[in-house]
């Protein structure tokens, strides 16, 4: 796994602020907009093997309270341990 599989998604569900952790190999607007919109529990989450389901777009989310979806690569933690 790389770094560049993990993705930090943020949100805003009617105004609170949202935020998860996703593991995929594409990311881009339209798809932080899917995802929040799964995260948020207005579309169900594609099962791997299965036809696609429809897709949520920006407008259609912002409909039913999603908002302000911005999303980042995560970072890489370093552990160290310190021996003193």
């Amino acid at each position: 796994m790389t770094q560049a599989d993990l993705y930090v998604i943020d949100y805003q569900l009617h105004g609170k602020s949202r935020s998860f952790i996703i593991r995929t190999k594409v990311m881009n607007n339209a798809e932080a907009w899917q995802w929040a919109s799964c995260d948020a529990g207005l579309t169900p989450i594609p099962r791997p093997g299965r036809p696609p389901l429809k897709r949520f777009s920006k407008p259609m989310a912002e409909r039913f309270g999603v908002t302000d979806v911005k999303w980042r690569g995560s970072v890489s933690v370093v552990w160290e341990e310190d021996h003193a």
